[in-house]
């Protein structure tokens, strides 16, 4: 796969460089707060410390060279949408402002729990009083023979980002592999830059984990009109080079066998936990590393948040892996309050999308596509000829998952209602009504969700 490259103007370079740690190989170094990973939850960390610590010392590690900047709207710079001056999520200053030292493009690559210290890839090691990892997913990359080629991308990072940019000029057309968020993600931005683009999903429908049958047929038909080759029930086995040069992706072969010619080949299939760093040690994981309501792992003053952990769904009951961008920064600002000595409790998340691909806004929450519908009761409203779908998914009468399109204006009262488990079985018939609203709800239910409009 091609290497990534890192790019971005001088002066950024030097704004986001401000109050980093240069430290020698072998060296040692004390810090009461370490953060590996300088993302979402890394930066609710560094602000929930310095609401309770203002001074005590927070050093951040972080493999790329710009860390503060939203990996949501990665997409839109392709597209052209947004400069990487509008992706920034916080101040070119933040971690001056905060007194923050950081070590950018640099790599943790072992932890010692006894000794307390993270070692990185030049040999120094930094020992901490509290740790938190950060450290967020990692594409996930079958194993596709000439994967290696030139031309051949992933799609997580800025850097994933600028590289691609980089070579649209000359491409026409592009393979696609994956048709969840990141991948119709990618598509809707090569669409915008005029692009050819095919998507192959090995799953029957587009969306799978986040949409029905129904909602994802709706959004392929909106793709399909846009210029895009859906296929489905399919992957890819093979990238081909081209006749002059078989380094570079000249085409993709399906596993039915057919050749789909192309210029690029991006590889947007998914995430998952990067967990090396605990590999080895005490730290228990599962698909991610397990964490208590206070983000806390089963090491004292070792903590987790983010992509990375396991934490609470407030809708299954249980920990799970929920790669959001939102989440991401409450579980981080939890584990600061905890690292810094604020007790706090994580009041849980659960699957949550808010997006709007070619036009159409989407919301999915929760248990949205029940694998097991037997076991839950659906309430449907389908317009196909104003292009509407409304789903409201009970367990027991409550609330626990929604499929909106189209139609998203009462996602909030419904996510509220989801949220505090009320019993809507009075309200049922309302809820897929056009003139459901807050006022359709009973005095004493508005109170208890928005107790400060009736204080």
């Amino acid at each position: 796969m091609r290497p990534m490259r890192r790019t971005g103007s001088a002066s950024m370079r030097c704004k986001l460089s401000q109050r980093r740690l240069n430290v020698q190989r072998g060296e040692k170094v004390m810090s009461k707060y370490l953060i590996v990973g300088a993302s979402a939850a890394g930066i609710g960390a560094i602000e929930a410390i310095r609401e309770v610590d203002a001074k005590g010392t927070i050093t951040i590690i972080s493999e790329e060279q710009y860390p503060q900047y939203s990996r949501p709207m990665i997409s839109d710079l392709v597209s052209g949408k947004a400069d990487f001056g509008k992706m920034m999520c916080r101040e070119y200053e933040f971690w001056a402002k905060n007194d923050v030292q950081a070590l950018t493009g640099r790599t943790a690559v072992s932890l010692n729990l006894s000794d307390k210290y993270v070692e990185l890839d030049k040999g120094d090691r930094l020992n901490f009083d509290k740790l938190l990892l950060a450290t967020g997913g990692k594409p996930f990359v079958p194993k596709i023979e000439g994967s290696d080629k030139d031309g051949v991308f992933t799609f997580t990072t800025l850097s994933d980002a600028e590289s691609l940019v980089a070579k649209l000029e000359k491409a026409r057309s592009v393979v696609v592999i994956g048709a969840g968020l990141i991948g119709v993600s990618v598509t809707e931005a090569l669409v915008k830059r005029g692009l050819k683009v095919t998507m192959v999903e090995l799953q029957d429908k587009i969306l799978s984990l986040i949409l029905d049958h129904t909602a994802s047929e709706m959004i392929e038909n909106v793709i399909r009109k846009a210029g895009v080759t859906i296929v489905a029930s399919q992957t890819v086995k093979r990238i081909v080079g081209t006749p002059e040069n078989g380094k570079v992706v000249g085409g993709a072969i399906l596993t039915s066998g057919e050749q789909i010619p192309c210029d690029l080949v991006i590889i947007a299939i998914g995430v998952i936990p990067r967990t090396e760093l605990v590999s080895g040690t005490d730290v228990k994981t599962n698909r991610g590393i397990l964490v208590d309501k206070s983000m806390r792992t089963n090491i004292s003053d070792v903590y987790a948040s983010g992509d990375v952990a396991e934490a609470y769904d407030f809708v299954y009951g249980a920990n799970r892996l929920l790669p959001l961008w939102p989440l991401a920064q409450l579980e981080g600002k939890v584990a600061g309050y905890n690292m810094a000595g604020k007790k706090t409790d994580y009041p849980g998340g659960t699957a949550m999308s808010s997006l709007k691909y070619f036009g159409i806004p989407i919301i999915s929450i929760g248990v949205a596509n029940p694998k097991d519908p037997d076991a839950y009761e659906s309430l449907i409203k389908h317009e196909p000829e104003r292009n509407l779908y409304r789903k409201i998914v009970l367990k027991d009468n409550q609330i626990v998952g929604l499929i909106l399109v189209n139609d998203i204006e009462r996602a909030g009262i419904l996510f509220h209602l989801m949220r505090n488990g009320v019993n809507v079985k009075k309200l049922k018939q309302e809820l897929l009504s056009e003139d459901f609203c807050l006022a359709t709800l009973p005095r004493s239910l508005r109170r208890k969700l928005y107790p400060r409009e009736y204080q």
